[in-house]
């Protein structure tokens, strides 16, 4: 049966009572406007815990001033449906002052330097601090042993990596793969801003992605080329908008010249269809 906690002590109580019952604790931390890539965190965490914990939380301090913050999809009783129907234990929908206290201008902040400053981050600058503050916090809250994330946002499960491992935090940190619509567009709960003419166009991402993976494949190892193919397939689509697409290490993100044997390379996209902004990515080599 699905409970629901708006506090931090009914959380923690509830955690505790699982706890002691020998269970191991699974969290999926999300922003709600759930969707099939969510349930399959949510199914990836069950299958690898006892009591699974997912958060619905539209969290302030990631949005920068001109982003979408108060348009941002909230369809709580939808989600919480999706959550019973997907077998979660626990929902943890707390209010922006349950989480901040102090209020989120004033809280203490959690930053990652380097990886927190590129691609995502060079654009959207204090998105990857709000992100990490409060993946922090929700970690403190729920005391999980386990967090499940997507690899459609994979800087941020780099970052939330790097954190958990500086700060010895002592979470096990897992990263799903990306669920896809049948013509490839990576799900997310932007998608429904999109129109019928960009929804179409938004499929150029996979495509993109796909082409890049099919010449590495082939044996191409000039990072220059890769990102050719990335920057022309996507310009080739008149409601995309490119604002990146890069050839990285998989694991520093630091941008390539050659894709060497044995060093995993990662291809990452972000483009804006009318005044929607998707990303995607793909790893290129293992």
């Amino acid at each position: 049966m699905l409970e629901t906690a708006t506090s931090i002590p009914a959380v923690r109580a509830a955690v505790a009572a699982a706890k002691a019952d020998g269970r191991k604790i699974g969290f999926v931390p999300t922003m709600g406007a759930l969707h099939e890539g969510h349930l399959r965190l949510i199914d990836h965490c069950r299958d690898r815990s006892g009591f699974t914990v997912v958060s619905i939380f539209v969290n302030p301090t990631q949005f920068g001033p001109s982003e979408d913050f108060s348009r941002y999809p909230r369809t709580l009783d939808d989600d919480l449906r999706k959550c019973r129907e997907a077998g979660a234990d626990l929902v943890f929908t707390p209010t922006p002052a349950e989480v901040y206290p102090r209020g989120a201008s004033a809280t203490t902040f959690v930053e990652v330097p380097g990886l927190s400053q590129v691609l995502e981050g060079e654009i959207r600058t204090t998105h990857f601090r709000g992100v990490t503050t409060v993946v922090m916090a929700l970690f403190n809250i729920v005391r999980p042993d386990l967090a499940v994330f997507g690899q459609k946002d994979y800087q941020q499960q780099l970052l939330i990596r790097r954190m958990v491992e500086d700060l010895h935090v002592g979470v096990e940190i897992a990263t799903a793969p990306t669920v896809r619509e049948p013509d490839g567009l990576a799900m997310s709960s932007r998608n429904r801003y999109l129109d019928p003419r960009q929804r179409q166009g938004a499929a150029v991402l996979h495509r993109a992605l796909e082409a890049a993976r099919r010449l590495v494949d082939g044996g191409e190892r000039d990072a220059d080329r890769v990102r050719q193919i990335l920057r022309s397939t996507i310009e080739s689509e008149v409601t995309a908008g490119l604002e990146y697409a890069v050839v990285a290490d998989a694991e520093t993100l630091a941008e390539l010249g050659d894709i060497a044997p044995g060093r995993a390379a990662v291809a990452l996209l972000a483009a804006r269809f009318g005044t929607t902004r998707l990303i995607d990515n793909a790893r290129l080599t293992e």
